[in-house]
């Protein structure tokens, strides 16, 4: 076989390989039980070789699922032990520092062997509505308090459930179908996946991924190492402040190019919280590696190969919280690392780098309850809101869209169908993206309301309520957030609060920062700015 036909062979089965993880992405968002992954697509899926690297991830999922799983499953393989590891196997944990953050996110991986013979993992995550303790909030103190902890372990072990452990887990959530359910679903995720992986290497006549994975790996580090060696040599260090729990929280970061790695190092962030504010380095890497990569590598596959140069160091601190510090939150700062670490690429890579959006999700968890002792439905409820995208070099932000996570928008409609709530109104929000030669994106304006004889507890999650998006090279900064109730009661940012019956509770999301000169926009731009009701005539 000569060189270009074997080359030709390797990018086929490099392509059946992405369809294999499709596929097996496919089958959790069908399955879920949970709207955070059916309808906003809260989940990753990938396939690992026999060392536990990263091949191919599905293109459906969250950097800080993928990229965490990228790590977890070497500790997966350790822990679970080779010998141990049996066809029909699925192994899980939710260990905020061997998974992916916090509590909430299930990670569950399966080797895959083909006859005897282990040919790699496959491995998903998840984020479940419920996983006991406080519930989703910032208000423990310890992981401990934050809800049950599920070790490196068999879900099943030759294709038999471990019973025990769904007992446990029934008897500490308390959407308990809906949790057991989203169990079942990560564990069909990585079954379809392995079918699928089998019948490939059937077809095409292979034993193992070897040198598959070879040719994956060897194509993708030179293609990384290139960009990386066309960038300038320094260091460059930003810092940016957030609302935090109860007081701003300083994060800092220095990126520094090293031959053929890029670090970054978060010296100079402040220390842990005793609120669940903090974020496990794993978490933080994951996002760091994904802000890199948008800018240096965008078109490169996303694997081991390609992970490997870009790296981080951070004494502890809020970014790099130890066991047992309280982590339920660790996507609100994990989602502004992006920010934070562009900002450094912005100084050595002038005149690329779009400014600073809302950045971190504006999750609200609800559990809602009839008022008053009447008769009525209990219900635990996620919704994920996005606010507005800072504005790009040479185009306007996206409005209400999910950066650095790329989760979907929940549908109005499922979210309503799981609980007792009203949502009157979910639009565009005028006049808060930043104003700049390129328009920053706009967040929006949501009103929910418990269904009538009801009431509820939220858990509020946000940001930039006092330290809105800055905008870059002279764009102006984006509008704040707010969380209030409709008669004018002003909420906090972070904690949980109430919401009694016949009051609806308001969120205003933060935009983005605008990007340039403001006189240099054009005026048939500000003309349809206005036209569309992005902007109104105070702000023409």
């Amino acid at each position: 076989m000569s060189d270009r036909t074997r080359e030709i062979r390797l990018q086929v089965m490099w392509n059946r390989l992405i369809s294999v993880v499709e596929e097996q992405a496919m089958t959790l968002l069908r399955t879920a039980f949970s709207t955070s992954v059916r309808e906003a697509g809260d989940l990753s899926a990938g396939v690992f070789d026999p060392e536990g690297r990263m091949l191919a991830q599905a293109v459906t999922g969250t950097p800080g699922h993928v990229n965490t799983m990228a790590e977890a499953v070497l500790h997966f393989a350790r822990e679970i032990g080779y010998d141990d590891m049996y066809p029909g196997d699925t192994y899980v944990t939710n260990d905020p520092w061997k998974g992916t953050g916090h509590l909430h996110d299930i990670t569950m991986v399966s080797p895959s062997f083909k006859g005897d013979r282990l040919v790699g993992f496959f491995a998903c995550t998840a984020h479940v509505v419920d996983v006991g303790g406080r519930g989703f909030g910032a208000d423990a103190k310890t992981v401990y308090e934050e809800g049950i902890q599920i070790p490196i372990m068999k879900f099943a072990e030759r294709g038999v459930v471990n019973k025990d452990l769904v007992r446990m887990l029934r008897a500490n959530v308390r959407e308990p179908n809906q949790v057991v359910g989203d169990f079942y679903s990560l564990a069909a995720c990585n079954d379809v996946g392995h079918r699928r992986l089998i019948a490939m290497m059937e077809e095409i006549g292979l034993e193992t991924l070897d040198e598959l994975g070879a040719f994956i790996f060897e194509r993708t580090r030179a293609a990384t190492l290139d960009r990386i060696a066309a960038l300038p040599r320094g260091a460059w260090t930003n810092t940016l402040v957030t609302d935090g729990y109860d007081q701003p929280v300083t994060l800092k970061a220095t990126l520094e190019t090293r031959g053929d790695t890029v670090n970054v190092d978060f010296t100079g962030t402040d220390a842990p919280s005793r609120w669940g504010i903090n974020v496990p380095i794993i978490y933080t890497k994951a996002y760091a590696c994904y802000a890199m990569k948008c800018v240096i590598a965008p078109d490169i596959p996303n694997n081991w190969a390609s992970l490997a140069p870009f790296t981080i160091s951070s004494p502890v601190n809020i970014l790099n919280a130890e066991r047992p510090a309280p982590v339920s939150l660790r996507h609100v700062f994990g989602h502004m690392v992006p920010d934070l670490v562009l900002g450094a690429l912005a100084q050595a890579l002038p005149g690329k780098i779009l400014a600073e959006g809302a950045g971190a999700l504006w999750n609200i968890h609800m559990s809602v309850r009839p008022a008053g002792g009447q008769a009525g439905r209990q219900a635990e409820i996620l919704m994920f809101n996005s606010g507005g995208m800072g504005a790009r070099p040479g185009l306007d932000g996206l409005s209400a869209t999910a950066f650095p996570s790329g989760v979907m928008t929940m549908p109005i409609e499922a979210t309503e169908h799981t609980g007792p709530i009203v949502i009157w109104r979910k639009e565009l929000r005028p006049d808060s993206g930043g104003d700049g030669e390129f328009r920053g994106g706009l967040g929006q304006v949501i009103e929910i309301e418990p269904a009538p004889g009801h009431e509820f507890d939220f858990s509020a999650m946000f940001d930039r309520i006092h330290h809105p998006a800055r905008g870059r090279d002279g764009g102006q900064e984006g509008a704040a957030g707010s969380a209030s109730l409709d008669d004018g009661t002003v909420l906090k940012p972070k904690g949980w609060q109430h919401v009694p019956a016949g009051r609806r509770l308001v969120l205003e999301l933060p935009g983005g920062g605008g990007y340039g000169d403001p006189a240099r926009r054009p005026a048939e731009a500000r003309a349809g700015d206005l036209s569309k009701g992005y902007v109104t005539e105070r702000r023409k």
